[in-house]
């Protein structure tokens, strides 16, 4: 594998569900920041599926280490064993070299329970007795786990058991299993969103966990899999702002395409006007995308995409995610099914000129030129609002980076006395650092000042400073145009000359 970008200005934080009874510890890994650096990494800490309808984490984990390549990756998986769960009915596997499989998934170790066939008797007793008396079945051995039997699981995430030679089952030719599963279908857009009777940190409401845990700032939150449903998207676009009181950072929401939802491009102004999908730091998304046989939804790549090319630019977040070719293989509905030998049944195809117009509405799309690209530049709040620093992705992101550094970088200085040198200190650092971001053509300014009318002496004697910002990163081109003039004299000289 290519060695991941790493990089922090677009820091994923990915909520969803995880098939975490493949996990290293399952029952510590629920409602808290999970970082991962690498693909082996993740798989360890919450498992791994490509069952991503059910487990939506392992959406972002494939699109960012294996698709794109992009380090590190936060994840918060909601999916509680010890809440959402199910009994699994005895089993009966057949052992063949000492080994049996339990074909089923999601089964918790700690709670299998193996039973052998009792030992095989001659079918009677020497008083004539009938062995078929109930008094005198004999019992099936309980085995204990590590003395008779081991546990590990295939690569199909299934239950492999493994006898020992010494054990009590080691003669068994079947074996009765039972046990508790996870069950991600009972995870529901409750538990995304962080509703808690007991008041405690869940879904959502762990985004404020991961600076303090961490030391990070969130960049980038999305919840493939789940903000399609707007109960979910408008919260997480709640949570894009006052993260820890005053952090910020942009999301993905993607448009539910699946048959209850929007299905063609000409709907999809309706269908992001009922999913409330308006914040100026969201980029909505249409339709699913689709790699090979698998499907994934369009936040989860455009987050690891995104993720990348701000790692690949020096951790700027001033470049637009729109127009970059990535790896996929096409686009497709929410419910398209897949069938070897003739693709995908609900495939969008989109040109150009139908990518242009679900742009017109604020959503980002995906379009076939010489290529596969993404192709939107607009956050949610367009139409809406054309103001320039909400209504280009990418300009809304470098003020929200530019904010969360001003405060990471001098919250050391709060508290110190608010003097002359107080002032030049910022003023001049801050003077230096943007300039040298406009010499990199990273902006066009980023200028500070301390303006005394902005500071009456209220403020001063309050305790409180103010400084003003002059921010200016580029708008992408959206709109390259270029005219095109017959010049009736050019053939004039032309034919003069040759008649000369």
């Amino acid at each position: 594998l290519v060695a991941p970008v790493l990089g922090t200005a677009g820091l994923q934080v990915v909520f969803g569900t995880a098939p975490v009874n493949l996990a290293e510890d399952p029952y510590s890994v629920t409602n808290t920041p999970v970082i991962a650096y690498s693909w082996s990494e993740a798989v360890k800490k919450l498992g791994y599926s490509p069952d991503y309808a059910k487990y939506t984490l392992c959406q972002s984990m494939y699109a960012s280490f294996q698709l794109i390549g992009v380090a590190p990756v936060v994840f918060v998986n909601v999916l509680d064993p010890k809440k959402h769960k199910q009994k699994i009915e005895a089993q009966t596997v057949t052992v063949e070299d000492l080994e049996a499989t339990v074909p089923l998934t999601g089964l918790l170790l700690d709670t299998v329970k193996i039973t052998a066939p009792a030992p095989a008797t001659d079918g009677g007793s020497e008083d004539g007795e009938d062995s078929s008396d109930p008094e005198t079945v004999p019992t099936p051995v309980l085995l204990e786990r590590d003395a008779d039997y081991l546990l590990s699981f295939d690569d199909d995430g299934q239950v492999l058991i493994t006898l020992t030679a010494a054990g009590a089952g080691a003669t068994a030719d079947t074996l009765t299993v039972e046990g508790t599963a996870i069950d991600p279908d009972a995870v529901d857009a409750g538990d995304i969103i962080g509703v808690s009777a007991t008041g405690g940190e869940k879904g959502f409401e762990v985004l404020r966990q991961v600076y303090p845990r961490l030391g990070m700032t969130p960049g980038l939150i999305l919840a493939p899999g789940w903000s399609h449903i707007p109960d979910v998207g408008i919260v997480m676009a709640a949570k894009t702002e006052e993260i820890n009181g005053y952090f910020r950072c942009e999301g993905f929401v993607d448009i539910d395409s699946t048959a209850d939802g929007c299905t063609a491009y000409d709907k999809v102004k309706v269908a992001k006007e009922s999913a409330g999908c308006t914040n100026k730091h969201i980029m909505a998304l249409w339709p699913c995308i689709a790699v090979g046989s698998s499907w994934f939804w369009y936040s989860a790549i455009m987050a690891a995409l995104t993720a990348y090319l701000d790692a690949s630019n020096d951790d700027v977040p001033n470049l637009s995610p729109s127009n970059k070719l990535f790896g996929i293989t096409g686009t497709v509905l929410a419910d398209a099914v897949y069938t070897e030998g003739k693709g995908w049944d609900k495939e969008v195809k989109l040109d150009q000129q139908q990518g242009n117009t679900v742009n017109s509405f604020g959503i980002t799309t995906a379009i076939n030129v010489g290529g596969w690209r993404t192709w939107g530049n607009r956050s949610a709040c367009y139409p809406a609002s054309t103001d320039p620093k909400d209504a280009w992705f990418c300009c809304r992101r470098f003020f929200s980076w530019w904010g969360n550094s001003f405060i990471l970088t001098y919250f050391q200085k709060v508290d110190d006395p608010a003097n002359v040198r107080l002032i030049e200190t910022i003023v001049d650092t801050e003077n230096i650092r943007g300039g040298a971001y406009v010499s990199a053509g990273k902006c066009a300014r980023a200028e500070i000042k301390f303006n005394m009318d902005e500071n009456p002496v209220t403020n001063l004697i309050d305790g409180k400073l103010t400084f003003h910002q002059f921010l200016t990163p580029y708008p992408p081109a959206e709109d390259i145009h270029n005219i095109l003039e017959f010049d009736p004299y050019a053939l004039e000289s032309a034919l003069a000359a040759a008649a000369d």
